[in-house]
């Protein structure tokens, strides 16, 4: 990799990050970021919020949340809902308000003054009527839940994207609601024409 001076590397990072993937690098580490794929749904000078879409929680299911949020009963099972939520599952989305559920969806469904479009016909959704919907087989075609997600202070993103913590690329729907979580990293590396073998040997070098 070549060393960019601060000035030219600006002109070279995206001025806005809505509707992109941003993949971790091989030198991010932790719980929640390592081999992240994180969808970006809102991006300014304030800051940054997306959610990671490439983790499985293993504390909850969708059949489980449903009951938290009072949707199925407590003696219901899974078998009661449409296929599409029976094979939902819920994502880690970030370390931050875990006990909040986000949905990435189409924009075949749209709740007035609740989802905000993002980009590429891909939509946020963040309250229980979508997650009634989902259970009822009346809501988007495609859709990812997660709960908790990940937020950056004005400048923040800039700055890890500056130290190449990050690589982005224009998310794809179809990668994004078809792809397995397992797959997504790879598959993110692809649409981008990278080798993950030869980003990790160039790893720490100028």
């Amino acid at each position: 990799m070549v060393e960019l001076g601060n000035k030219t590397r600006e002109t070279l990072l995206p001025s806005n990050l809505e509707g992109q993937f941003l993949v971790a690098m091989p030198t991010v580490k932790g719980p929640y970021f390592e081999r992240s794929v994180i969808y970006i749904c809102s991006h300014s000078t304030e800051g940054a919020m997306g959610l990671i879409v490439n983790q499985v929680s293993d504390q909850i299911t969708f059949p489980d949340l449903l009951k938290q949020v009072e949707i199925l009963g407590e003696d219901a099972g899974s078998i009661s809902l449409p296929s599409p939520a029976r094979q939902m599952q819920v994502l880690d989305g970030g370390p931050v308000d875990q006990g909040r559920g986000f949905v990435l969806h189409s924009s075949d469904y749209i709740l007035e003054q609740s989802t905000l479009p993002v980009a590429n016909n891909i939509c946020l959704t963040a309250t229980i009527e979508i997650l009634r919907a989902l259970a009822e087989g009346t809501g988007p075609k495609s859709a990812l839940l997660t709960l908790g997600y990940a937020g950056w202070s004005a400048g923040q993103l800039e700055e890890e994207m500056q130290n190449n913590s990050w690589l982005t690329c224009d998310a794809d729907s179809a990668v994004l609601f078809e792809c397995s979580p397992e797959d997504l990293y790879d598959r993110s590396l692809d649409l981008m024409g990278i080798d993950l073998s030869m980003l990790s040997s160039e790893t720490g070098h100028a």
